[in-house]
């Protein structure tokens, strides 16, 4: 079910956009941004390797840098964790101040460097949204936008229901965007927007292929990044 964005601004202003009450120690930057990528049982090694190496060329692309130079603070802060099934998330690459090219392609370099063993198990995304939102909390940064990736290519059939997740994550002010992998279902794209993405502009993405994930990738942290809030500016919650 679609809201206006008024109501975004509304809940954001009620339960707080940062979730808590920033501290004089925290950095300010324009966003802070958790890439979630899928590591469970629907994953094959090469699946997860072309993800990570997709994450880690965007970050060393040019339109990222470019994107850094159009926000306010000049930076942004960026954590990378995998999960699978529940309580499995783990983070992989800590939350890093990201303001310029040279700062993106450290982090691509400590993405390189990642174990690419898949996790075992289910595909729990709720569970995944759940933690996740929790990395904002005492990260030493604070930004006027949270935002979680959600990036796969199956569904969840495990944990805690994702539309509650979401509408949890939404509440403290968070944004959940996605990039949906169909190289298993071709109706992936249906399901995100339909289970997964909230808050003010949330939006997924899609990748065909593994050709073509580098590229959505990059589309995606772009977008992000310079704070573009596209076509459908919505707050996506479960029906009541």
């Amino acid at each position: 079910m679609i809201r206006s964005w008024g109501l975004a601004v509304a809940v954001a202003m009620v339960m707080g956009v940062s979730g808590g009450v920033a501290r004089a120690t925290d950095q300010p930057v324009d966003l802070e941004l958790v890439l979630a990528v899928d590591a469970s049982g629907s994953i094959s090694t090469g699946a997860l390797e072309f993800q990570l190496r997709g994450h880690a060329a965007a970050f060393r692309s040019q339109r990222v840098a470019d994107a850094l130079t159009a926000t306010g603070n000049r930076a942004v802060a960026v954590t990378l964790v995998q999960w699978a099934g529940p309580n499995t998330l783990e983070t992989v690459v800590p939350w890093t101040r990201i303001a310029d090219a040279a700062d993106a392609v450290r982090f691509a370099d400590g993405i390189a460097k990642l174990d690419r063993a898949q996790r075992d198990g289910s595909t729990a995304i709720g569970s995944a949204i759940d933690r996740a939102a929790d990395l904002f909390d005492h990260n030493g940064f604070e930004a006027p936008r949270q935002v979680i990736d959600i990036c796969g290519n199956g569904f969840s059939n495990s944990g805690v229901e994702v539309s509650g997740a979401r509408d949890r994550a939404v509440a403290k002010g968070v944004t959940i965007n996605a990039l949906a992998i169909l190289d298993e279902y071709d109706w992936l794209e249906e399901y995100y927007e339909e289970s997964v993405i909230g808050g003010p502009f949330a939006f997924v993405t899609t990748a065909e292929n593994r050709d073509s994930f580098g590229d959505s990738i990059t589309r995606k942290l772009v977008k992000e990044i310079a704070g573009d809030p596209g076509e459908a500016p919505a707050v996506r919650l479960a029906a009541r």
